[in-house]
């Protein structure tokens, strides 16, 4: 063999030598770090549910926000046919996006009903109840995690309404890959702060708030349902208005809303409709 040859032998020796350890540094590295990611994702994402519902976490550090995480949030799963919670699922563990990708546990929604556009539609989710403080069990604010396609994303999210379940607490999005600036202004606290106090039903109970393209009018009579469209950001803004409107219908927390409107009737109540 000339030493030409030799040389390119020892070249493509070297570099499979140095593919392979690189490959097998990436790959260790990976699976080393994929437990902090998780657990750093689950950190994050419940410091955006403490922050819709109201309560600022961003100062507090880790453990302190696990901490109150555990002591003021209920998670339970639910069946959103039925509205129903079911024991089948362990609520800390539960993952709803994944459980969208079953087709034995999840159903693909015809163009119709798809308003949100997220093709297809989990039998289960996670809801979470923030309680009293006191440790009464208190309802204090209902997350229900939304979402739906913007522009360029699919937008996701967390609505927090009040014990009324019908006023809005608070509405945000941990992840999105709207246009910064446009569509992006959805991490606006400004224009988060428009949706508090919003009331998302009608008189009968269907979903009722809109996204106002130019903003709400003056003196409307519907203000209280109304929120001022992002600005240069039609298709973001109609996108949350989709997927608000498919998350409050009866494909979405419907069934588990009603359900708990009729377990929060008391018997005075009850005697007053009879």
């Amino acid at each position: 063999m000339s030493s030409n040859q030799e040389s390119i032998v020892r070249t493509l020796v070297v570099a499979l030598v140095v593919s392979l350890v690189a490959s097998i540094f990436v790959a260790g590295s990976a699976v080393t770090l994929k437990p902090i990611q998780q657990k750093n994702a689950l950190l994050d994402k419940q410091r955006s549910i403490l922050a819709i519902a109201g309560i600022e976490g961003s100062r507090l550090s880790a453990d302190e926000v696990r901490a109150l995480f555990e002591r003021r949030i209920k998670a339970e799963v639910i069946d959103l046919a039925t509205g129903e919670t079911t024991r089948e699922y362990d609520p800390l563990t539960f993952d709803p996006l994944k459980v969208a990708k079953d087709q034995n546990i999840s159903r693909a929604l015809p163009g119709k009903e798809d308003i949100a556009f997220i093709k297809r539609r989990e039998q289960y989710t996670t809801v979470y109840r923030l309680e009293a403080i006191d440790g009464s069990g208190e309802l204090e604010a209902l997350i229900l995690p939304v979402r739906g396609y913007g522009l360029w994303s699919t937008l996701y999210g967390f609505l927090a309404i009040k014990p009324d379940l019908n006023t809005v607490v608070g509405l945000g999005f941990y992840q999105h890959g709207e246009t910064p600036g446009l569509g992006g202004e959805v991490d606006n606290p400004a224009w988060k702060k428009l949706w508090q106090g919003k009331t998302l039903f009608d008189a009968n109970g269907r979903p009722d708030i809109e996204v106002v393209k130019g903003g709400v009018p003056p003196g409307s009579q519907k203000a209280g349902h109304q929120v001022d469209a992002l600005a240069g950001a039609t298709l973001t803004s109609k996108g949350v208005n989709n997927l608000l409107t498919f998350w409050l219908g009866e494909q979405g927390f419907g069934p588990y809303l009603e359900r708990l409107r009729r377990d929060m009737a008391t018997p005075e109540n009850q005697e007053e409709e009879e």
